[in-house]
């Protein structure tokens, strides 16, 4: 399998753009992780990946959207963007995550992409605005990854996107893509609507047969304004997913990623482990892009490195969600997010200003944390590259209880008991010596 997929590299894209993944993604990737354990070793804290939502304006109209796309645009400048990149990238950062709305409806996304050719970009997008010369514009400049999201059929699809031809022009955009040999991915939110047309060895083979050489599985977010809980998946679905993903990874040349699993198959959250943090587009610090509360900016005078460090909101998020579950902690225990933002004064990021309105609304549903089902990497590669880079960094070892874990699944049924206290959090940082 890694030979075939090897060959596809060498084969089906500019070999240029593979070298510029390897050592900006790859290289200086590594290194920023490497960097993130020893600023904990010393008590100090930057995630060592960002997602940026650089706008809130989008073209569709998805079903379980939590961003405000129709409301007046709002958007991360240049120049701001460039003191946030080159902030980050000051403290080892190589690797983004860029988000919108719909990214590509940002005047400047490519004059960013431009200025800094030393860091890689990861574009989340529905690839309606890649025409040939924007994929041709990507292929030039080298340091951008398009992943484009197709959530099912073509019926299926368009009713998730809100409109009709959504799936077509999606598949135009990942055409563009791969005929322009860019290193393309395309990601799917798994819910019940495409379930079982996408988690499919033949989803995989046609995505190959397209030239597209990622593929990334996303579980559906019971959030936002609607968040039609009857698209999410149950536990016993979340778990043909994650072995279908692990084995999938052993016999198709393509790669596969999933954001929630360690290399043993225990559950994580990256926001919680600190491996990544988000900026609205409003400049907010969220903990991850669902949970729209904040207490920090990136328009604050104090510098970034400060802000990350000295913010008592996400780190006690980060111990909040590391104390009463390795999963999701907006699915399993809305009230405690709920009780910990309102008790922190948090900001609701919302142009519509409903997030503690929502969070009142949303009961406990299962998210990825299913004990004593975890299936482990059987793929050395990713096994590796997980235990080097993709872990804990101690935070579930800190702070983790199972005492403190409401099981939200008994026998098939949701639990909602009587949500118990909130658990006491620390308000200090690690202490030089913790070891993570």
């Amino acid at each position: 399998m890694y030979l075939r997929l090897a060959k596809r590299a060498l084969l089906e894209t500019d070999k240029r753009l593979v070298a510029k993944f390897a050592w900006l993604m790859g290289y200086k990737g590594l290194r920023s992780v490497v960097k993130h354990k020893s600023r904990l070793k010393r008590g100090e804290f930057f995630p060592p990946f960002l997602y940026i939502s650089v706008i809130n304006s989008c073209n569709l109209r998805c079903q379980g959207c939590w961003v405000d796309v129709s409301a007046k645009q709002e958007k991360i400048d240049l120049d701001a963007m460039d003191s946030l990149l080159n902030q980050a990238k000051a403290m080892g950062n190589s690797f983004f995550g860029i988000l919108g709305g719909e990214p590509f409806m940002h005047a400047d996304l490519l004059k960013i992409f431009e200025r800094h050719q030393d860091a890689y970009f990861q574009v989340f997008t529905n690839g309606h605005f890649i025409t040939d010369e924007v994929a041709k514009e990507l292929r030039r400049l080298g340091n951008v990854t398009p992943l484009i999201s197709i959530e099912g059929t073509e019926i299926i699809s368009d009713e998730r996107r809100g409109r009709g031809g959504v799936y077509s022009k999606s598949m135009q955009g990942i055409e563009n893509c791969t005929r322009n040999k860019l290193l393309t991915g395309v990601c799917t939110s798994l819910c019940q609507t495409n379930f079982d047309d996408l988690l499919q060895e033949k989803w995989l083979d046609r995505l190959i047969e397209m030239g597209v050489f990622y593929a990334w599985y996303h579980i559906y977010r019971i959030v936002g304004p609607e968040p039609n809980p009857q698209l999410a998946l149950t536990p016993e679905q979340q778990y043909q997913a994650r072995k279908f993903v692990v084995e999938m990874r052993c016999k198709k040349p393509i790669a596969i990623i999933d954001a929630y699993y360690d290399a043993d198959g225990n559950a994580l959250c990256p926001a919680a482990t600190g491996f990544t943090h988000h900026i609205s587009p409003y400049g907010d610090i969220e903990p991850c892009p669902v949970i729209q509360f904040a207490k920090e900016s990136i328009y604050d005078e104090r510098p970034l490195k400060e802000v990350f460090q000295e913010s008592e909101f996400l780190r006690g998020f980060r111990e909040l969600a590391a104390t009463n579950t390795r999963g999701c902690i907006i699915l399993e225990r809305p009230d405690l997010l709920n009780n910990y933002a309102r008790e922190h004064q948090a900001k609701d990021t919302t142009v519509r200003s409903a997030a503690y309105e929502e969070l009142d609304h949303l009961q406990t549903s299962p998210s990825q944390y299913n004990p004593g089902r975890e299936v482990p990497e059987k793929s050395w590669a990713y096994w590796l590259l997980k235990k080097f880079a993709f872990h804990d960094y101690g935070a579930y070892g800190r702070h983790f209880d199972l005492k403190n874990w409401r099981p939200t699944i008994k026998d098939g049924q949701a639990v909602n008991p009587p949500h118990p206290p909130l658990v006491q959090l620390e308000t200090t940082p690690p202490a030089a010596n913790d070891k993570s």
